[in-house]
Parts: structure tokens; C-alpha cells; sequence
């Protein structure tokens, strides 16, 4: 696995560790606004995806996807559309099942290895554009790299270099890093937001959900253990983080891709941070730089454009990969 140029991340000098470099930028982060136009798409099974697009009518396109309980607004995913929208690519920023601002109509949500709806956006995206790139995050980062390395999604074809940032290429030992007692405020505010659907979704689908024990779950793992894997087709946490790791898929990825993740990052187990120094994959470029906690990257006082941005920026426009 070839190693991109040594990292030149210098983090902001106020964020000291991940957690800082974590939640500032999630909180605090200033919202760009952006000339979004919204396009609602089927999807085979009778339901719906939100996608949300920026277009000057040029010739190459970025399709962003965001992270768990995220959507296309996200400061993050706001920010890197601004850097390739500025920078002559027309963008589009996805909503994942259930994550705009209306429920999805079937049973199902979303779940990290849902490639069948990123295929849907990519082949949707390729009836215009021929040169099309792609960027995730976090868990919209794992099913970026599980699409590129599975066989069988024809719209790959149209894809030229993508991006994965913050990647828990491992699910369950990325999920067992947030279940930690260091990480149990992340983990509340994703399971808070987690039930919330859960409920919602037992209104529509009463024969489909109980909550009776919703009040019990505690942990990420528990959630995906009784939600997650069941609703779509997995036996358990442990199948469906098996069957659904990037990690698995990367020996096959035939296009540049570039994996950034942070070594401070509260998120990812040792596991997410692959050396491949052994077998097939000179399509993969990895940097672990060592600050930038999760989706973070700040940038340094004085600067406006997080690093994530311009390495990802540099990265899909370069001719000739370091």
C-alpha cells in the first residue's frame, strides 16, 4: 500500500487532543451556506433518497457521503463541498436513508454497509457526468471503501479517485472504541438519536419493531445487535460488522483512494489503522497523521479551509499520486 507524503497537518494550536479536535469543530464549526437545490430519487424497493446538489454545469462531479446520524448539511459536509464546488466540480451531498428531514417510507434505514444506495446515487449521478469522484466520512467513509472493493456494482466504471476520512474500517472494534467508558458521552448522543427512530419507525411498523426493551440499550453494539443486523438480514452485531468492514473489501479496490485517519481519533480501534505492507494494493493511499481527532482537522488560527479539505481537494486533482 503506497503512503502518501509524510502528513503536514499542524493542529489548531487550542485543540490539544482528539476529543477537543472532535467535538469543537462539530459544535462550533461556522455554517456554510451553500446553493443547494434537493432532488428526491426511488430506490427499487418502493422508497426514497434526498439527494442535495451543487451545479455550475461543469464536467466533473464530487459525491459526498456523510457519517452515522449526520446528513447532507453537516457542517463537514457543507465545508468540503464549498472547497470542491470553489474549485470548478459540481457536488452532490446525499442524505442516507431516514437522514433528511423526512422519514424514509420502509421498514429499513441506513447501516454502514448499504453500498446498494450509494450505487443508486453513483448511477443516478452518471447519466450527466462522466467523471465523477467520491468522498466519506466515518461510517459514510466505510461504505465509500466497501462499494470500491465490491465486484458487482457496474457504476463503479464511472468512478476516478475517492476519499475516505475518518474511516472505522473495522466496525466492531470501532464500535466497541465508542462503547468505552472514555467514549460514553459520543455513544449517548448517537444511541439518543438512534431511539428516536426506532420510535418513530415502531409508529409506522408496529409488527416490525418492539421497544419494549429500547430503554435497556446501552451500547452502540446492543443497538446494532437488536435494530441494526436483524432489519437488514444479519444475525447479529458480530455478522454484520463482519460482513459490512471495509477492512475486507480493500485488496480489491482498483481505483486511487486515499484513506486519512487520525491517530487520536476517540473513534477508531488499532484496527482501523491497516499498514499493508504485504499483498496487492497499490490503489490505496494511507495517511495517519498524528492529531485531528474525528472528522475534525481544524485548521490553524488564521486559516479558513480544514486540512481534511485541502488533502482531499489536492489528492482527487493531482495527476501524478505521491
Amino acid at each position: 500500500m503506497p503512503v502518501v507524503k509524510p502528513s503536514n497537518y499542524n493542529r489548531n494550536q487550542l485543540l490539544f487532543n482528539g476529543h477537543l479536535q472532535t467535538i469543537y469543530p462539530a459544535i462550533f464549526r461556522k455554517k456554510v451556506v451553500l446553493p443547494f437545490k434537493r432532488e428526491r430519487i426511488k430506490t427499487p424497493d418502493g422508497d426514497f433518497l434526498d439527494l442535495d446538489w451543487l451545479k455550475k454545469d461543469n464536467e466533473r462531479l464530487v459525491i459526498l457521503s456523510h457519517g452515522l446520524e449526520g446528513n447532507s448539511q453537516r457542517p463537514y459536509m457543507a465545508g468540503m463541498a464549498k472547497a470542491f464546488f470553489d474549485s470548478g466540480y459540481d457536488v452532490l451531498n446525499w442524505n442516507l436513508r431516514g437522514c433528511s428531514e423526512s422519514m424514509n417510507t420502509r421498514p429499513i434505514f441506513y447501516h454502514s454497509g448499504a453500498t446498494y444506495d450509494l450505487d443508486l446515487v453513483v448511477s443516478h449521478a452518471a447519466k450527466r457526468y462522466t467523471s465523477i469522484n467520491l468522498v466519506g466520512f466515518s461510517l459514510g467513509a466505510n461504505i465509500t471503501l466497501k462499494y470500491l472493493g465490491e465486484e458487482n456494482w457496474k457504476s463503479r466504471h464511472n468512478i476516478k479517485k475517492a476519499v475516505a476520512i475518518s474511516v472505522p474500517m473495522d466496525l466492531g472494534g470501532s464500535c466497541d472504541k465508542i462503547d468505552s467508558f472514555t467514549n460514553k458521552l459520543y455513544a449517548f448522543n448517537f444511541l439518543l438519536s438512534l431511539k428516536q427512530k426506532i420510535k418513530l419507525k415502531a409508529l409506522v411498523f408496529p409488527d416490525k419493531f418492539s421497544i419494549k426493551n429500547l430503554s435497556h440499550i446501552r451500547t452502540i453494539r446492543a443497538f446494532d445487535n437488536e435494530f441494526t443486523a436483524p432489519l437488514h438480514g444479519f444475525i447479529d452485531a458480530d455478522d454484520y460488522y463482519n460482513r459490512c468492514s471495509a477492512l475486507h473489501f480493500l485488496s480489491k479496490i482498483k481505483h486511487p483512494t486515499l484513506i486519512l485517519n487520525a491517530q487520536n481519533d476517540p473513534f477508531l480501534s488499532k484496527s482501523c489503522f491497516p499498514s499493508m505492507k504485504d499483498g496487492n494494493f497499490e490503489n490505496l493511499f494511507t495517511e495517519y497523521p498524528k492529531h485531528g481527532g474525528h472528522v475534525g482537522f481544524s485548521p490553524r488560527s488564521g486559516q479558513e479551509r480544514f486540512w481534511s479539505e485541502t488533502r482531499a481537494l489536492a489528492f482527487i486533482q493531482s495527476e501524478k499520486l505521491n
